[in-house]
């Protein structure tokens, strides 16, 4: 029986590719105006955007204890071994509350087969790495070999991304208002990505175009360029077409051929806000 997958909703893979391969998903919680809405399920991030745009301002939180509880229970119960890769430690607390309860259930369950791993990663770079594990477990790898490939494969997951309104970084607490105001008014971008599975500025550019053309040059700085066949991520707030204009860019530029493209959800999208565009592809010091 091959290990059974299972992550959380903040991959903003699209439902296509984990339904096709058997990955359960545990949607992370949204909230407004007193309701509260499951990540994709009962929420979608279309809907979240377009609130975002009208001034309402979302707050989320990480996959209830009760799910794991249930999902860990369940597999200690069947037998079943199952790994959960969940979303950055550094930007979420689910991590750390999966790792709690198993250990509580491993009181009672004490042999059950079960792993977490953080993988510090998030949105589609997140989900190109719970994809390659199922892909894996389908191939009948171990959950010991998955856990190390997992985990180097995470590693070594490059994130860049732009935002096209400081405001939401304001509130997230990851730019000050005056830095918010003024890149605002001199049309400042912020190019950013995940170090040690935290948000980290590292640059700033004037222009939508030129911050989208930098995520472009950023993969050629750090990525695998002579690998044109490999599988590169974009994710964005509700601006498709800009991030087709990524692709095309890095189609031209690179002669790159496969991509995952998505919305990102709600959980990381309440955050970045409308207009993000994020790359995700694997950096220079990755071999399998």
């Amino acid at each position: 029986m091959n290990v059974r997958i299972y992550t959380d909703s903040a991959t903003d893979l699209p439902a296509s590719v984990t339904q096709s391969l058997g990955i359960t998903v545990m949607p992370l919680m949204v909230s407004i105006d007193g309701h509260e809405y499951e990540d994709g399920v009962t929420l979608t991030s279309k809907e979240m955007f377009d609130g975002m745009r009208e001034g309402k301002d979302y707050k989320t939180a990480q996959v209830p204890i009760h799910i794991f509880q249930e999902v860990f229970q369940s597999a200690a119960e069947a037998g079943e071994e199952i790994l959960y890769i969940a979303f950055s430690s550094g930007l979420s607390g689910t991590y750390s509350s999966a790792v709690m309860v198993l250990n509580m259930i491993k009181e009672d369950y004490p042999d059950i087969a079960c792993d977490v791993i953080d993988t510090k990663c998030a949105s589609v770079g997140f989900g190109l790495v719970v994809r390659q594990a199922a892909l894996w477990a389908q191939e009948g790898l171990s959950r010991a070999e998955l856990v190390d490939k997992v985990t180097k494969l995470a590693a070594n997951m490059e994130h860049v991304f732009t935002v096209d309104d400081l405001e939401y970084l304001y509130r997230g607490g990851r730019v000050s208002k005056t830095s918010a105001v003024i890149g605002g008014l001199l049309n400042i971008k912020p190019v950013l990505d995940v170090e040690d599975g935290k948000l980290i500025p590292i640059e700033k550019v004037r222009g939508r175009k030129k911050s989208i053309s930098r995520l472009a040059e950023l993969f050629e700085e750090r990525g695998i360029t002579e690998d044109k066949d490999q599988l590169i991520g974009i994710s964005h707030g509700d601006d498709p077409e800009t991030a087709e204009s990524l692709k095309a860019i890095l189609i031209e530029k690179y002669g790159l051929k496969n991509f995952i493209i998505n919305s990102i959800g709600c959980a990381i999208g309440a955050h970045a806000g409308p207009g993000t565009m994020s790359l995700f592809f694997l950096n220079k010091n990755y071999s399998e």
